[in-house]
């Protein structure tokens, strides 16, 4: 059951994601209104996150990509230029964060590249630290920051480092030092590294100051790792693997003696737990294909999420209760993390099987909830860890002024239910403002623009 699970998401993972379906090629127009007019929330119930706290009946007010000034309406001036936004009833979060995701090559036909920036971005999602990097998607970066396409703020790794693309160790240094000189965000590791070639990243990363995270080579493994200096641990098949799970059950001494190490080393941990219930099999296929956001998706991808499922589900050896077991153990061993303060980034790794872009982050952070984990805690993971995490790029992941504006507007409040955050009434990209109207339009005109396309 080990090899039959490890082997299965590493070989499904890396293809399925270099795999792109036919698109239309007619990119939707942007849409976006401008970051430089002065919009006004008013009357709004604003959740600043620095603490569980929510301020209400207030004003806060946009100018020039930023939040220049919050206040309690009855106390606070409005621009005279300012365009106010109903906030009265609802309620005002921070953008929210895909701290895994992925987008399409450079190459690959327009709207498909697009559609998937906006799905990030009618979801919430108003930052995606991408982890597979395409030769010439930084320009892609340029036009999102430009405001040249509805685009979440990008922050992208170069090419993988794996045992595809790295052949020895003076590979793995070059390729470091070329992705640094580029101007990429971070180095992304996949499995197949040896400890040589992984050593090799390690340090040329450290040299030139370039982060690095991702999965944990087999070969490397979970504490070496850390040793390192790797950043991320991606999916927590990592600490699975150091746990031995696939072995037997979880050892909760070991499991507490690695949470200690993990959050004195101060690493952050992505969970995508809702991918990691399809690849082991444990998912009801029925709902996954019955998911309403699969329309946004090219129906030649569904067709093959579906088959991949089919396929895993007829396996020989499968056996779901095993799969169960497993999962609940990585279920554990986030509660673990969490509870042992180590610090937790939202992630998906959509779009991948059955998570499409935005709409698989309401999903994931339901499990994060059945974690432990109380909705506060999970707004955190994609607010304000995500504003630390990139504190030298930029200011954002709150609610305050001289912060970068990605905000989303909400009809109810995610404190009391995290399944709050599906109710979106708009959202804000660094200044630029999308209400639900045009939301709505530009999803149908993706619905409509995948509706036509074959199977195969």
């Amino acid at each position: 059951m080990e090899c039959h699970l490890r082997g299965r998401f590493q070989s499904l993972l890396l293809p399925l994601l270099l795999a792109l379906p036919a698109c239309v090629d007619a990119a939707p127009d942007s849409g976006q209104a401008a970051a430089d007019t002065v919009r006004a929330f008013v009357g709004v119930n604003v959740i600043p996150m620095d603490s569980e706290r929510v301020l209400t009946d207030q004003i806060v007010i946009v100018e020039d990509g930023r939040i220049v000034a919050i206040g309690p309406t009855a106390a606070t001036t409005l621009p005279e230029d300012a365009i106010e936004i109903d906030g009265r009833g609802r309620f005002l979060i921070p953008g929210l964060a895909e701290m895994h995701g992925h987008i399409p090559p450079p190459d690959a036909p327009a709207f498909h590249v697009e559609s998937v920036l906006f799905l990030y971005v009618a979801n919430g999602v108003t930052t995606v630290r991408g982890m597979l990097g395409y030769p010439g998607q930084l320009d892609l970066k340029t036009r999102a920051a430009r405001g040249e396409i509805v685009a979440p703020n990008l922050y992208l790794a170069g090419p993988s480092f794996s045992g595809q693309s790295i052949g020895s160790a003076e590979q793995a240094d070059a390729r470091a030092r070329e992705q640094a000189a580029e101007g990429w965000d971070l180095l992304k590791v996949h499995p197949g590294l040896t400890v040589e070639e992984y050593d090799a990243m390690a340090r040329a990363a450290a040299q030139t100051g370039m982060r690095f995270g991702g999965h944990v080579p087999e070969d490397v493994g979970l504490r070496h790792a850390i040793e390192m200096g790797q950043e991320t641990f991606d999916h927590i098949d990592g600490y699975e693997a150091e746990l031995h799970t696939f072995e037997g059950p979880l050892d909760e001494g070991y499991l507490g003696e690695i949470v200690a190490l993990s959050r004195e080393a101060g690493v952050w941990v992505v969970p995508t737990q809702v991918l990691w219930e399809t690849l082991y099999g444990t998912a009801d296929l029925d709902s996954l294909r019955n998911l309403p956001e699969l329309r946004y998706a090219p129906p030649a991808q569904v067709q093959q999420w579906i088959s991949i499922h089919e396929g895993r589900l007829a396996e020989p050896d499968f056996d779901l209760d095993e799969s169960r077991r497993l999962i609940a153990a990585r279920m554990r061993i986030l509660e673990a993390l969490h509870d042992g303060g180590v610090k937790i980034l939202m992630g998906t790794d959509a779009p991948q099987q059955f998570s499409v872009p935005g709409f698989s982050l309401h999903r994931e952070v339901k499990r994060m909830v059945q974690a432990g984990m109380s909705p506060f805690e999970v707004l955190v993971t994609g607010t304000r860890n995500v504003g630390e995490y990139f504190a030298n790029e930029d200011d954002f992941g709150t609610v305050a002024v001289g912060k970068r504006a990605d905000l989303v507007l909400l009809s109810a409040d995610p404190l009391q239910d995290i399944g709050n955050v599906d109710t979106i009434e708009g959202v804000m990209v660094a200044g630029r403002w999308l209400p639900r109207a045009e939301i709505d339009r530009r999803l149908q005109e993706i619905a409509a623009g995948y509706a036509g396309q074959p199977l195969e």
